[in-house]
Order: C-alpha cells, then structure tokens, then sequence
C-alpha cells in the first residue's frame, strides 16, 4: 500500500469536480498482421501484468479523504474488467478506428478496479490491427504512459530505451538540477530541494540554510507570479477556450522526423520548437475558419514539462511541471511563428515558470493532504479564461517495437481534456514520426480535422523554406 502523490491525487478531484471529464490518458498502437489466438493474446497479457503490481492495484480514498488515497492491491483482480474487443464497421478504415478513440476518450475508468483498460481491435484496413491502452492520469503521465505501453510489448534482447536527449523529442527538465542547465526555474526547485534535505541536519547547516532560503522564496515568488497570473487571467481570447460536454471527437497528424530535422538545421530550435510552430499554424486555421482574427495574445497554451529523474524512468505517476506560452497566432509565416516560438520556449525554459511549478507541488507534499484537496477543488471551479489548449511532446522508442508477436507500426498518444480547455493535442516520436494526436470537445471544437490537415502543411511549408 503506498500513498497517491498530491499530483495523481490531483487528477481524481479533477474528475470529481468536472462530471464532464474522464481524466484518461493513453496511446493507439496499430500492428501488422492480425491478433491470432484470443487465448493466447490474453495469456501473454496476463504473463505482462504478473509483476507489474500497480496495474493489479486500485485506489482507496481514505475516510472523509482527509487522508490521502493510497494503491491497494485489488484481491479481486480480474483480466475481464480490462479487456474487450472490438471490431470496426466495414470498410474498418481508420477513421473508424478514430471514432473508436473518440469513444474511449469519453467513457471514465471504474475506479472499483486498476485504472487501466485495454481494447483489441481486431481488424484494420490494410492487413493490420490496434490496441487502444488507456489508464487514468492519477497513475501515469505521458513519459511514464509510455512507460506503460512498453510493458506489454514483447521484451527483447536489446536495450530499446533510449533517454529523451537521445530522442531529440520532447522537453525534459531534470527534478534533480540535471539536463538543459539551471535556469531560473531550476535553480529554485534545487534550492528548496536543498532545503528539506538540510532541514533534517538543522543544527549543522543553519547558517547556510539561512542564505539560500531567501534566494529560493525570491526565486519561486517570480516565477509563480506570472504563472498564476495567466491561469486566472480573466480575459476571453478566442472560441478555443469554453464549456466542454462530455463527448469528445478524435484526430491524428503525422510528420517525419527528418523532415523536422532539416527545418532545424536551417532555422534553429528543437523539435518541440518546430511542433509548436505548425501547432501554432494550425490553430491560426482554425480560428481563421471560423471568422475570427487572431490576435497576439490570443491563444496561451498549457505545455507540461517532465520533471522526471533517470531515477525514476520506471516509475508509474505524474512528475511534471508546467510552461504556458503564447502561440504566434497572429503570424502567418510559420518560420516567422518558429522564430518566436523558439524565443519565447527558450526565456520558459530558464525564466522561472516551470521551476516555479515543480516547486509548489513539492511544497504541496509538505502539507497535509486534506487542505490541499480543498484547494484543488476550490481552483478547478475557477472557470479559467486564459488558456486555450494543452499542447504535450513526449518522446517514444526509436526503434521498432513488438507486440502479442506483432510489429507495432506506429503509436498515436491522447490526451483528456478538461477546464474549458476543448483541444489537446499529444506528440510521440516514434520509429522515424512524430505522431499528433488531437482531442476534441465534440461540440466546442468540431473542426479538429482542420488541424491534422494544417501540421504536416506546415511543416512542408517550413522545410520548402528550409530547402530554398
């Protein structure tokens, strides 16, 4: 039995305070082939989880929740209430499958079991099939849902792990000071990480603890100041932002990763840099489609930012901060939007914000669980206007994976959406592509077609520029 982090913990009030919401978060993996033998695809599975004891374990709020929930084991544990299969209409295209994705998107976890559940797709278009895994974002975030999905794919003889730096995907801030470098942010989370560990040896280390607490308190106060702002920031910016339902509509892009490269090696920045800016491209589109001009400030995003240590790449829970820039909407040319979004990612980076997250989370674990539960109820009925979407880059393996004795020809990630936010959009690098996928309101945000249509547009529109 072990407790809930107060972020995992999080992601429960978060389905508790918004019943449109199903805080579930997971990939579509389409294989060559077909599934085989039923029995045998569920004996491989049942040999998968035998030592995986948090997918056999449930959550348990404790009385009154002025305790936090922990993962118990489930004494009942049975495969049957995390398996079914599936099967498409004819012609089982893929945006059948998507409609399927859709529909996984919508429906809430049973919370009487483990938070995690897995459909067999049995037939898809071309000579393949899928899996859709989706588990419940109080047990994994995206690095570590990956983490996941690895598990029950087929274990090789090869390490196949290779470190985000290794992927080129991806944004990782090390919770250990390690990584980019100690921007401003860093600096304050290492400070007050300092601090709890030189608490224990007070008498020691009082004088020194004496000169950092001052630079920590001075360093965490400016960059929480702007990131409180900009989530409480009343203002409406865009159509992008508003009350969401609860059905939800599914979208995938997809990008070569050299194609990325190139635009890199000529204009500068990362791959998240360059996704970023066809994502900025793409919601221009949108907005634009829909007879509204995009204005500068229009559209502010939530961007998580993986905190997570080599320590703790095996670990199955949420260990991330958060940046929330402004997208370049009001641009046109998408190198001039990668221009800026280089910019502005590289002044996050070291400027305090994610820093200044990571830090009020690990002062959140100070603190009993009960008054931080009532926070985070009382801030997720805030009905924020400032935020227009989630926008997430997780790196994948780069080499080909199997599964069930299938190769896996490619992974598409998914996101929940929640807080007015009605557009995620999820990136896995994966074998040679970078994989959008795109979650939508079903009513708020319709037109998400448009925006898988756009990326890779715009990412030809950069490497043209790139290649003349």
């Amino acid at each position: 039995m072990s407790e809930l982090g107060r972020l995992d913990a999080g992601f429960l009030e978060l389905e508790d305070t918004d019943q449109h919401v199903s805080a579930g978060i997971g990939a579509v993996a389409i294989l060559a082939g077909e599934p085989g033998d039923r029995a045998e695809l569920v004996r491989r599975l049942a040999d998968r989880i035998e030592s995986k004891t948090r997918m056999r374990q449930k959550v348990r709020r404790g009385p009154w929740d002025v305790t936090a929930p922990t993962w118990v084991i489930d004494d009942d544990f049975d495969l049957g209430h995390h398996l079914v299969w599936a099967a498409l209409p004819r012609p089982r295209d893929e945006a059948a499958l998507w409609e399927l994705v859709g529909a996984t998107l919508e429906r809430r976890l049973d919370r009487d079991h483990p938070l995690w559940h897995l459909t067999i797709v049995e037939q898809l278009q071309g000579d393949r099939w899928a899996v859709i895994l989706s588990a419940h974002h109080s047990m994994v975030d995206g690095v570590s849902g990956i983490s996941l999905l690895r598990r029950l794919c087929d274990p090789t003889t090869e390490d196949a792990d290779a470190t985000p730096g290794e992927q080129g995907a991806g944004d990782v801030l090390s919770s250990e000071g390690e990584g980019e470098g100690e921007g401003e942010g860093e600096g304050a989370a290492a400070d007050w990480q300092r601090l709890l560990r030189g608490g224990l040896e007070l008498p020691l280390r009082a004088p020194a603890l004496l000169v950092r607490a001052p630079r920590a308190l001075v360093r965490t106060a400016r960059g929480m100041a702007p990131l409180i702002w900009n989530v409480l920031d009343p203002r409406r910016g865009s159509s992008l932002n508003g009350p969401i339902g609860r059905q939800r509509r599914y979208a995938v892009a997809r990008v070569r990763l050299d194609e990325i490269n190139r635009v890199r090696e000529v204009f500068g920045g990362t791959i998240n840099d360059v996704a970023l800016a066809a994502v900025t491209t793409a919601l221009r589109a949108v907005l634009l489609a829909r007879g509204e001009q995009p204005g500068p400030d229009t559209v502010r995003v939530l961007t998580p930012v993986s905190t997570r240590s080599a320590r703790a790449s095996g670990r199955l829970d949420n260990r991330v901060s958060l940046m929330l820039p402004v997208l370049p909407v009001d641009l046109d040319d998408p190198v001039d939007q990668l221009n800026v979004v280089r910019e502005q990612m590289g002044k996050l980076k070291h400027g305090g914000e994610s820093g200044a997250g990571q830090t009020l989370v690990t002062l959140a674990g100070l603190v009993p669980f009960a008054p931080v539960a009532w926070a985070v109820r009382t801030a997720l009925r805030y009905p924020q206007h400032g935020i227009a979407a989630l926008v997430t880059n997780v790196p994948g393996p780069t080499r080909t994976q199997r599964m069930f004795g299938a190769d896996v020809l490619e992974v598409f990630p998914f996101a929940p959406i929640a807080m007015r936010l009605r557009i995620g959009i999820a990136m896995l690098s994966y074998h040679g592509t970078l994989s959008f996928g795109i979650t939508g309101d079903y009513d708020g945000a319709p037109d998400i077609a448009l925006l898988a249509q756009t990326i890779p547009t715009a990412v030809r529109r950069m490497l043209e520029r790139a290649e003349g």
